[in-house]
């Protein structure tokens, strides 16, 4: 069962910052074809006998690197917006595999580094979904222009989450593949607050661009207002 709350505290972040506003569209896929994805050292995750792949777009604010003096401000918000699955490594430890991660501060593309798949593109997201019949939208254009997304939810009222929606969203590790080797991005924050949310309109390239078929159903919707106290801890090569 994945934890719903942080499994691990991380001691020194490398980044400290605020996720706001974000949407989890994730559609049913079979396992195979998300397995076909992955580097041979990860075994795709299943859920009641599907792969999930999640379009997950929110606000990146406060966002504070390491060693940054006091005075100096966190950098300006900015939208990102991830196509992700979920993994398990040999010894059952479990995180996210990113498809895809399109972003509009170039200063993310030092991620790169450690294999993480950053695609720099003009995103934007308005509305806050806070309010009575208050909408959430959000739009991306990756650089070149061939992949774009539009999504627009209406979230609905806090939910207590089931097991499904908790395995849908929670992760406290991220794995990337650089150099042969498998990095591991821990990562520290407080429980998602959950909603339900419907889909008022979605178009996107990003799956058919990352190579994933048709999915199997129809997708199921979750809304938070976000997390206000991320610590992202130093990518590390992951151990054998």
């Amino acid at each position: 069962m994945v934890a719903y709350g942080a499994e691990q505290r991380v001691r020194v972040a490398a980044v400290r910052a605020r996720w706001l506003r974000q949407t989890f569209v994730h559609w049913p896929f079979r396992p195979q074809a998300v397995q076909a994805l992955l580097p041979p050292e990860l075994a795709v995750d299943v859920y009641e006998g599907a792969a999930w792949v999640g379009l997950t777009p929110f606000v990146m604010a406060a966002v504070r690197p390491v060693g940054l003096p006091a005075k100096v401000p966190a950098l300006p918000s900015f939208a990102e917006t991830n196509l992700r699955t979920y993994v398990l490594r040999a010894d059952g430890r479990d995180g996210i595999w990113f498809l895809s991660i399109d972003v509009a501060s170039p200063v993310m593309l030092a991620a790169r580094a450690v294999g993480a798949p950053y695609h720099l593109g003009s995103l934007r997201v308005t509305g806050e979904g806070d309010g009575d019949g208050d909408t959430v939208s959000y739009a991306g254009k990756r650089v070149g222009g061939r992949v774009s997304y539009r999504l627009r939810v209406r979230p609905g009222e806090p939910l207590r989450p089931t097991e499904r929606d908790v395995w849908l969203t929670s992760r406290w590790r991220a794995y990337t593949r650089r150099l042969g080797r498998i990095w591991e991005t821990p990562v520290e924050h407080e429980p998602w607050p959950l909603a339900d949310a419907a889909v008022d309109g979605l178009e996107q390239t990003l799956t058919r661009a990352a190579g994933l078929p048709a999915p199997l159903g129809e997708p199921v919707v979750h809304f938070s207002p976000g997390v206000s106290h991320v610590r992202l801890g130093a990518s590390r090569p992951a151990s054998a």
